[in-house]
């Protein structure tokens, strides 16, 4: 992301729930291949609930910046 533009912290909040969404629906995804013992969906979405982690971590990480920023 680039640096010079932020989020409003709104926008972050947002970002974020609709990130959480989208890691309900790849944890569904990953339960239904458990069940199918389908090998490749199961890691495909592992994968794509990492990848959900990954940015509710970047995201969380932008709202505590932008809180610094405000305390500063």
């Amino acid at each position: 992301m680039d640096k010079g533009k932020k989020k409003s912290k709104a926008g972050t909040y947002l970002a974020i729930g609709s990130t959480l969404f989208a890691a309900f629906t790849n944890v569904k995804k990953v339960r239904t291949a458990r069940g199918e013992n389908d090998t490749l969906q199961l890691i495909d979405g592992l994968i794509r609930v990492a990848a959900v982690a990954t940015g509710v971590a970047l995201l969380v990480r932008e709202l505590r910046q932008h809180d610094d920023v405000l305390t500063d």
